[in-house]
């Protein structure tokens, strides 16, 4: 069994603002995959920098509007595929974090991230930390279990309660 963090992790989280009420659902990526979750499963993307954050939500490209969330992640058990030492205990070869998961997907394959997502969730672990693609030196987190029994526990930091709670304030 994987080794749970024992201090939480302050992540950044940079999403469409018309999901405001709903910030933890990761349903966007449920619909429509991700480098690290098929189609269907539910995955909340974030970095560990605010800047990354946003760099990752833009794609460098057009600056859309963004709604950024600060979020504080506890006990989860995460593989740290930044370190070299994960990736080889791992067995995990480095040029996984240069997996063309997109192409591979319109080609009808199944990508790298997506098979070793299934095998890292069967040895027990919640997601995993990978380098930025869009904002070099930066890290990002894939969750894959969240607020669940047994399952690490996430909160979006809202102070104030500023966030909504329906999607009316949006109508």
């Amino acid at each position: 069994m994987p080794e749970k963090a024992r201090e939480a992790l302050t992540l950044w989280r940079a999403f469409v603002p018309q999901w405001a009420f709903a910030p933890l659902s990761g349903e966007g990526a449920a619909r429509f995959g991700g480098r690290w979750n098929p189609v269907g499963a539910a995955t909340i993307y974030a970095a560990r920098e605010l800047s990354t954050a946003w760099a990752e939500y833009n794609q460098g490209f057009v600056q859309h509007p963004a709604l950024i969330a600060q979020l504080d992640l506890k006990d989860a058990a995460l593989a740290d595929l930044t370190d070299l030492d994960v990736l080889s205990s791992l067995a995990v070869p480095e040029d996984i974090h240069q997996c063309e998961w997109r192409m591979l997907l319109d080609e009808g394959k199944v990508p790298q991230t997506h098979l070793l997502r299934q095998r890292l969730l069967a040895e027990g672990f919640d997601g995993v930390v990978y380098p930025s693609f869009m904002s070099p030196g930066g890290t990002c987190v894939a969750l894959w279990r969240w607020n669940a029994k047994g399952a690490p526990r996430l909160d979006v930091v809202d102070p104030d309660g500023r966030l909504p709670k329906t999607p009316a304030s949006w109508v």
